[in-house]
């Protein structure tokens, strides 16, 4: 028996006798699901899979639990990698090198809801957290499209979302506070504020565990969901930074051509053969913006109210509208995360640099946001294309690795302390790494 086959059978032994049979297990087909996440989405990465496969997986109850797993396989010397629901990054939740996987989703306490401020545990779902915000007269400063993911992920792998075109992404004073537990062998949970609760902020879990959030709050508003369209996407085009710079600042302004429209889940208020916008707005706005889609050739849909209207929405927005695309092409698709003034002034321009290219748009403050969908013809020409991208003017992250992306020195510096035998989600930080970063797309 090798090495690590009689660690990882001792860190088993340990964590049977400290959280139960119920919590553990080395079954292949639970070991098999907690080692995916949303690479197939990546032809890039989907042709390199399967990257890893767990060893033994723990279903934490509670942030103690995820602290004291965390805690053996780091004195067992077995690499560890914490995991929500494997949603919305590619390759970043996968467990390269075997070991413990972690899964949190059984951690989902609401601990407290204060003024301005939620705290959970870390596999508490976003649409949870957003839900009780709404019962206490408040909202979460921003959620991601996928809104079933836990906290922990979204703080851990994801950038923004509804919300994001007022308050940036979610290293930007979205955390309030963390408590967090190192790979030092002690599952003691450490509570970190400020900047240095940032530093646990979209790096996979490689620079310590987060086992519980609080993230800000701000007061509810009357939100509603409205839905238009347009005879092409020019239209929407025209219109949606127009719309995402009024006041109060909408949470979300969302656009797709005809084509991805199309591909998108059957409403009334999504109409054959049209481009559709899609926007969750403050109510004092419909009047205003109605206006502005009339005033271009557009005309409103729909408008609807409440948590649902809002959280359907956020689910028709940034990756969301690709995925449903490649679901309804013949061929393999790809995209890529873009930004710049581009994405609605030389829209042709930007398209035409794949062949098939189809944009999804969102606004920000700064500048719109889009994700670049086409057919995937090589690693090669994906790259070729980035490169066209950049001497156009469009910033690109690129989706299609799984390396440590944002603050990468930092990230470095901080996991030499609280990581030093390189347990935590191990293939994920690589200092040398000189990739595109996340800060080239959300602002």
């Amino acid at each position: 028996m090798s090495d690590t086959a009689t660690r990882v059978l001792s860190l088993e032994d340990e964590l049977l006798d400290l959280l139960g049979p119920a919590a553990v297990s080395t079954e292949p087909r639970v070991r098999e699901r907690a080692s995916v996440d949303g690479s197939p989405m990546s032809p890039i990465i989907a042709a390199k899979l399967p990257l890893g496969l767990a060893d033994l997986v723990v279903f934490a109850a509670d942030a103690e639990q995820i602290a004291t797993a965390v805690a053996a396989a780091a004195r067992h010397g077995v690499p560890i990698t914490v995991r929500g629901k494997g949603t919305g990054n590619y390759g970043q939740a996968i467990p390269m090198q075997g070991g413990l996987v972690i899964d949190t989703t059984r951690a989902k306490t609401i601990v407290d809801v204060g003024d301005g401020f939620i705290t959970a545990e870390a596999g508490t779902p976003m649409v949870m957290l957003e839900q009780a915000a709404w019962a206490s007269g408040q909202a979460l400063w921003m959620y991601p499209s996928t809104a079933q993911s836990t906290i922990g992920g979204f703080l851990s792998g994801g950038s923004g979302g509804t919300g994001s075109i007022e308050h940036g992404s979610n290293d930007r004073g979205f955390v309030a506070a963390l408590d967090v537990v190192h790979a030092d062998g002690s599952a003691e949970i450490l509570h970190v504020e400020g900047d240095e609760a940032q530093k646990y902020v979209h790096n996979y879990g490689t620079a310590g565990v987060i086992v519980r959030a609080t993230v800000r709050l701000e007061p509810l508003r009357e939100w509603r969901g409205l839905w238009a369209s347009f005879p092409d996407f020019a239209g929407t085009l025209s219109v949606v930074q127009t719309i995402g710079n009024l006041t109060p600042t909408p949470r979300l302004v969302s656009g797709d051509g005809v084509e991805i429209s199309a591909a998108l889940p059957t409403d009334e208020a999504i109409p054959e053969g049209r481009s559709s916008l899609r926007a969750i707005i403050d109510a004092s706005l419909i009047d205003e913006v109605t206006a502005i889609i009339e005033g271009a050739g557009g005309r409103v849909e729909a408008v609807r109210e409440g948590p649902q209207a809002s959280i359907r929405l956020s689910m028709l927005s940034y990756n969301h509208p690709i995925e449903w695309y490649q679901k309804s092409q013949p061929h393999e698709v790809f995209h890529l995360e873009v930004a710049g003034a581009p994405l609605a002034d030389d829209i042709e321009a930007v398209e035409s640099v794949f062949a098939g290219g189809k944009l999804h748009i969102e606004s920000t403050k700064a500048f719109p946001i889009g994700m670049l969908a086409a057919p995937y013809v090589s690693e090669e020409d994906v790259y070729r294309g980035i490169a066209e991208l950049n001497s156009i003017g469009v910033g690109v992250h690129n989706p299609h690795q799984w390396n440590v992306d944002f603050n990468v020195e930092q990230t470095a510096d901080t996991a030499a302390l609280t990581d030093p035998n390189g347990l935590l989600n191990p293939g994920k930080l690589n200092p040398d790494y000189t990739g595109a970063r996340k800060g080239a797309i959300i602002s």
